[in-house]
């Protein structure tokens, strides 16, 4: 509901997608369950993750959704579209060319940045530095992916902008060379 979706986009079977933005090439698989987010360029989700999971109200006298979706017990009483706003406000970010592990839950109002990866199971609270890798509950670095040189080429490169006759030409290179191999073919 109320999402967008750019070129090349793959959505599991029973996944809900609700608020939210998928740039080209990216996809999630079953059973995800993403709101309130913009997710990049070639992100890969796995099955069963919730990102942007919605939450309930902590401040006031009851967790329960009677306080917002109170149309459901009442006929004469309306939603709280105040409440669904200022949900709905509330953005994950997930950055380009970024991978989304099994069962990973990524927290409403977090960025995950270019190239990051989110273990398995993975509880997210806080922004994830580019090309950095995650676990736990809560998430903690394990590591990073590339040096910070090689990340920092890769986004110059941004070969995540290229076109879809530019990725297929390159489609060898990808898959063959090591991430410097491939920086030092096409970015000199």
């Amino acid at each position: 509901m109320n999402s967008s979706f750019g070129r090349y986009c793959e959505i599991g079977r029973g996944a809900r997608i609700l608020n939210s933005s998928f740039d080209d090439y990216s996809y999630c698989d079953r059973f995800a369950d993403i709101a309130n987010t913009t997710v990049g360029k070639f992100a890969n989700i796995a099955a069963m993750t919730r990102i942007g999971p919605t939450d309930h109200p902590m401040t006031t006298a009851s967790l329960h959704h009677f306080l917002y979706r109170s149309e459901y017990y009442w006929d004469d009483a309306a939603g709280d579209d105040g409440f669904f706003a200022r949900r709905a406000a509330r953005r994950t970010v997930i950055g380009h060319d970024t991978w989304i592990g099994h069962g990973a839950i990524v927290k409403p109002e977090v960025t995950v940045g270019l190239g990051a990866i989110i273990g398995a199971g993975a509880v997210v609270t806080r922004d994830v530095d580019p090309w950095t890798i995650v676990v736990g509950n809560p998430a903690r670095p394990l590591r990073r992916r590339f040096s910070p040189e090689t990340g920092a080429r890769l986004e110059r490169l941004s070969w995540w902008d290229w076109n879809h006759d530019r990725l297929r030409a390159a489609l060898p290179d990808f898959r063959a060379l090591s991430a410097e191999e491939f920086l030092d073919r096409y970015d000199g």
